[in-house]
């Protein structure tokens, strides 16, 4: 079993509760310095930086020592004139406007799809280079929809220095994570047909979510009625349906999502994809179960082996222990852990697999991947 590359917990900034799977001491947002600041690097702004994954953006260019010149921390109205440290500097946070991205080179955008649309546009025009969270423009043509791991060429037409802008858009977090695992063996049998299930945790819906969902745990514990501010229903001790409007379909856009964007990623308008979202009360780690059919043969020995190489995965698939991956493993982890690993005995021969695939939403699911694709743009 490969190690993981792994991470220490950190604060949210404007909340009293941890951002984490368990309680902790509260610790400043990143616990060592780094000295990331090069004057030949790009300027970056931060759009959404008070959120659970602009946090984690921060965590991330820390982590990976991302070269730059220049931050910008925006945030709402709300949040502007607030404080905070980063990197052994104090920064002011400032309010979103217009004018925000004279002069940046790189923008990492989470602060919602209206946010985006609004401002990202503006931002482009500006000459900078928008790497973008929300869905806004994931499903608009001629913009490259990139996991750097998956498909690295969509954007490799985009270029740091040129004073031209663009936009690149983060794929949602369960397309990244499904995708991470089911592409390298899509590359070596092609998969014709892939059901995906979904267990997907708070932090997909923000850090006021994961908020809740603590709160509820103890109201639910010490007998009292939850408060149900951010999901209609408990959530705490429960699963329910995802909370993505239903579509005329029937489907939810969370699960359409998960079609559309594999479709656009993968460059196959052909290949079928079906999907159920189901919210379920973990933390900050998506779990998917994935049934792959294939147009050729694949052994699930071979599988094995071709997941165990393919960067930022690793397989956890300990049958005789019955160990598998799990949400708890994979939080704060860059890797997506993928075990399960087994022959469809609904198909015959080698032509279908079914795995099991977990990882953490807002590393890989957001803020990594974005780092990622800023790093590409270097």
């Amino acid at each position: 079993m490969a190690a993981f590359t792994s991470h220490q917990t950190h604060t949210h900034f404007l909340s009293k509760l941890p951002i984490t799977n368990k309680p902790t001491r509260t610790k400043p947002i990143v616990t060592r310095v780094r000295m990331s600041y090069q004057e030949s690097g790009p300027s970056l702004a931060v759009v959404g930086v008070t959120g659970a994954v602009g946090q984690e953006f921060l965590s991330v260019l820390s982590d990976r020592d991302f070269p730059y010149r220049s931050i910008k921390m925006l945030a709402s109205k709300r949040s502007a004139g607030k404080e905070f440290s980063f990197q052994d500097k104090t920064y002011t946070i400032e309010e979103l406007t217009e004018n925000s991205f004279d002069d940046v080179d790189i923008a990492l955008f989470s602060a919602g799809g209206s946010i985006s649309k609004k401002y990202g546009p503006i931002a482009v025009d500006k000459g900078t280079v928008v790497v973008d969270n929300s869905s806004a423009f994931r499903m608009v043509e001629n913009v490259p929809l990139v996991i750097p791991e998956v498909n690295p060429e969509a954007m490799s037409g985009i270029k740091l220095g040129t004073g031209k802008g663009a936009l690149i858009a983060n794929p949602n977090c369960s397309t990244i994570i499904c995708l991470m695992a089911a592409t390298p063996l899509h590359r070596r049998a092609k998969v014709t047909r892939m059901v995906v299930s979904t267990y997907q945790a708070a932090s997909g819906a923000g850090a006021a979510a994961m908020e809740e969902l603590e709160l509820q745990t103890r109201e639910v514990l010490e007998g009292k009625p939850p408060t149900c501010n951010i999901f209609n229903q408990q959530y705490a001790f429960n699963l329910f349906s995802h909370n993505a409007p239903i579509v005329s379909n029937g489907y939810n856009e969370e699960e359409m999502k998960l079609v559309k964007e594999t479709r656009k990623i993968w460059n196959d308008k052909d290949v079928r994809v079906t999907a159920t979202c189901i919210r379920v009360p973990v933390m900050r780690a998506h779990a998917e179960s994935v049934n792959l059919q294939f147009e050729n043969p694949l052994d699930e020995e071979t599988a094995k082996n071709i997941l165990s190489n393919a960067p930022g995965v690793v397989v956890i698939d300990d049958r005789a222990s019955n160990h598998f991956p799990t949400p708890l493993e994979v939080s704060n982890k860059d890797d997506v852990a993928v075990g399960r690993i087994r022959r469809d005995v609904s198909q015959d021969g080698n032509y279908g697999l079914d795995i099991f695939v977990c990882g953490d939403q807002i590393r890989k699911g957001a803020a990594l991947n974005a780092i990622q694709i800023a790093e590409m743009l270097l």
